[in-house]
């Protein structure tokens, strides 16, 4: 689903960077454990325009410490403005206009291709989120970590299928994730 003008307008300024950069990202980088390991390949799911949520890509590889991002995007003027406001990283991005529930049309994703996944708060705003969850689910690497945030603990109480339930820390065989009381979460498969 796209986003209508007042959303874009929400995460397209510098105050919605600014938590991003000073909050969100320290956050999300101690739930992860770190940094990713060197060389890692990431995908980002609702890029954005290269400077409100696609601000993300560029977290994604100066503080989460990502080779390369694959990022993607539902809605082709955004792309076209994150292309541009991306080109000082070349060989370092891919963007695509696509669906983030088939990553394999986008990206050529085979099972196992990501070492990392990300979500900037975007997934409530696909209808099909479950399936969202499970293809990233299949595209992360074994001991892959999914990082995201999401706006409202009602989106996290839903449990994706093809991951695990997202309702508090937990451990079991296929997850590892946290969700902090701004519903901040980090899922390792």
């Amino acid at each position: 689903m796209l986003m209508n003008r007042i959303e874009k307008a929400a995460v397209n300024n510098p105050a919605r960077r600014a938590l991003q950069r000073f909050y969100e990202v320290p956050a999300l980088l101690r739930l992860a454990g770190g940094p990713l390991t060197p060389g890692a390949r990431a995908v980002e799911i609702g890029c954005g325009s290269g400077y409100g949520y696609g601000y993300g890509t560029r977290m994604i590889l100066d503080h989460f410490r990502a080779a390369r991002v694959d990022a993607i995007d539902l809605d082709e003027s955004m792309v076209t403005k994150a292309r541009r406001r991306l080109l000082d990283r070349p060989g370092r991005v891919r963007l695509a206009v696509g669906d983030a529930t088939d990553l394999r049309a986008a990206f050529g994703a085979e099972d196992d291709t990501y070492d990392a996944a990300f979500d900037f708060a975007i997934i409530h705003h696909i209808p099909d989120w479950r399936s969202t969850a499970a293809e990233i689910a299949r595209v992360l690497k074994p001991g892959g970590v999914f990082v995201f945030d999401e706006v409202t603990a009602h989106a996290l109480a839903r449990p994706p299928t093809g991951c695990c339930s997202i309702t508090s820390t937990v451990s079991s065989q296929k997850c590892r994730y946290a969700v902090t009381s701004r519903s901040r979460a980090a899922c390792s498969r």
